[in-house]
């Protein structure tokens, strides 16, 4: 096995469309990916993952696909994205594709011949309903818009059919078909198809959308985990350098179960990633952990962390991300200066981080704008790279009105060129806080997580790992607690601290790292 590369890596995701356009058409491409090649490692990130690339009709962002092995023409050609892949690699930056397993765009092939009332090969590519007159309330489907005498299975929006791998708990045979049918692992290998089509071209593996949701009526996610080793073992004897990353946000299911190298961990009401970052009440107050006046519970995030983190650690990782194209970016929570130690703490942390494009500079979420492509609430985290004050922020040469989304001109909105250099900046930060975890293997993967000081509903939060010590103190108020540095370096600092003999003091609103010799 061959993927010991990713408890290297520091990703970098790129929502193409609104990256960089080099043929001033308003939408970012692949070509632009490959201009700015070098400014994604010299941020100091050592692989990609990119949303979807794909031909599609963009009735959500690109999410729902009509032609798996053909490049969306919007982005540039396949000759484009074989160039990208190969520079990426000169320069030992690996490559992740955005797998989309679970639904197709209603415009794809095999749907248009499965709807159709006549028989093809796809007749079970699908989930259709006996007849048009059958429609579970339980299912989201869409109802008596095709020819076919059925209704069929959804993944969210009306334009992407569910694929179908079969239900795990058969409720209606006359329609429902067993996950261990040959015809749901018809649809296996039918994906299994499309990721050898992309890992022969040399890709590096696949971000694995909405991993969890393949097969039906499957509370335990029991079915679907079948499926997945199943393709960990073709990737294991075809492509044993090549690695899984899951949205899934459930470790222990995804790791362990189902065989992926790492697994999300998303924003979920609720869960423990919420209550680091973006726990608010309905009123707007917010509870996070990280959160400006911090009064948050880090047992919220522990409670649910250390079981997860314990039973995957020797089989995977857990991927903390700055943010991704589903949700607000963080400065719609928090200051720029809570900004700085969240990334302080994630590029701490175990596992394999994420950062979104933009996030390095603190980019900030949009509320004016109105849905584009099925983005709705999210929109407003996908706006276009603000490279520069030159024209559209540097993003492209087209006309303001042909951009795919307006770039953020409000009073303050970062660039890169005006944070680079800048001592203090978000992106220097950042910068900086990847080169020391990089630097330091304990920092990566090689050291295990240990808790040094925690309490319920209290302040710093301290953790080590190997010959470090984090603490982090985003509450108002300076905070102490016993612990002897004993003449430990200091690794990194944001804010300030006091020590003497026996005890520590974070300063308010600071993150400290030492080292022990």
């Amino acid at each position: 096995m061959s993927t010991n590369w990713l408890k290297n890596a520091v990703f970098y995701e790129i929502y193409p469309q609104s990256f960089l356009d080099t043929n001033a058409d308003g939408i970012g491409d692949l070509q632009g990916i490959t201009v700015k090649l070098d400014y994604i490692k010299g941020l100091g990130c050592n692989a990609i993952w990119i949303n979807p690339i794909y031909d599609s009709p963009f009735m959500d962002a690109g999410y729902d696909v009509r032609d798996y092995k053909k490049i969306a023409p919007r982005y540039g050609t396949m000759a484009d994205f074989e160039h990208l892949l190969e520079q990426a690699h000169k320069k030992d930056v690996k490559l992740l594709l955005d797998l989309v397993p679970g639904h197709t765009s209603d415009t794809h092939e095999w749907f248009q011949q499965a709807k159709t009332g006549y028989p093809s090969p796809y007749d079970n590519r699908y989930i259709f309903t006996k007849c048009v007159w059958d429609a579970p309330p339980m299912y989201r489907m869409m109802c008596g818009i095709c020819e076919r005498d059925g209704n069929y299975l959804v993944n969210y929006f009306s334009s992407q059919p569910a694929l179908n791998y079969g239900f795990y708990d058969v409720t209606c045979p006359e329609w429902q078909m067993s996950s261990d049918s040959d015809e749901a692992w018809e649809t296996v290998e039918a994906l299994k198809d499309i990721m050898r089509f992309w890992l022969d071209k040399g890709i590096d593996g696949f971000r694995v959308d909405m991993a969890d949701s393949l097969v039906k009526n499957d509370d335990e996610k029991i079915a679907t985990a079948k499926i997945w080793r199943s393709v960990r073992e073709m990737m294991d004897a075809q492509y044993p350098d090549a690695v899984l990353v899951s949205e899934w946000s459930h470790p222990q299911r995804a790791i362990v179960n189902a065989g992926f190298h790492a697994d999300f961990y998303l924003d979920h009401q609720g869960n423990g990633y919420n209550a680091l970052f973006r726990k608010t009440t309905a009123d707007g107050e917010n509870l996070s952990f990280f959160a400006d006046h911090a009064h948050g519970d880090i047992e919220e995030f522990l409670a649910e962390y250390l079981p997860q983190y314990e039973c995957s650690r020797d089989k995977g990782y857990i991927s903390f991300m700055t943010n991704n194209h589903d949700m607000p970016r963080a400065p719609f929570y928090m200051s720029e200066h809570m900004v700085k130690l969240t990334h302080a703490f994630m590029m701490t942390m175990p596992g394999v981080p994420f950062v979104y494009y933009g996030d390095e500079i603190g980019m900030r979420y949009r509320t004016d704008l109105v849905s584009k492509e099925g983005g709705f609430s999210r929109t407003g985290s996908r706006t276009p790279m603000q490279w520069n004050r030159e024209k559209n922020m540097g993003f492209s040469d087209a006309d303001e009105d042909m951009l795919y989304l307006p770039v953020d001109k409000s009073e303050g909105s970062p660039t890169v060129e005006d944070q680079q250099g800048q001592e203090g900046s978000i992106y220097e930060n950042l910068k900086a806080l990847i080169a020391l975890r990089k630097a330091n293997p304990e920092l990566m993967n090689d050291s295990g997580f240990e808790i040094v000081y925690e309490a319920p509903k209290a302040y710093p939060f301290a953790y080590r790992r190997g010959s470090f010590t984090a603490f982090v103190n985003p509450s108002d108020d300076d905070k102490a607690i016993d612990y002897r540095l004993d003449g430990a370096e200091i690794a990194y600092l944001i804010g300030g601290y006091e020590a003497d003999d026996n005890t520590v003091t974070i300063r308010s609103r600071s993150f400290l790292l030492v080292k022990h010799g």
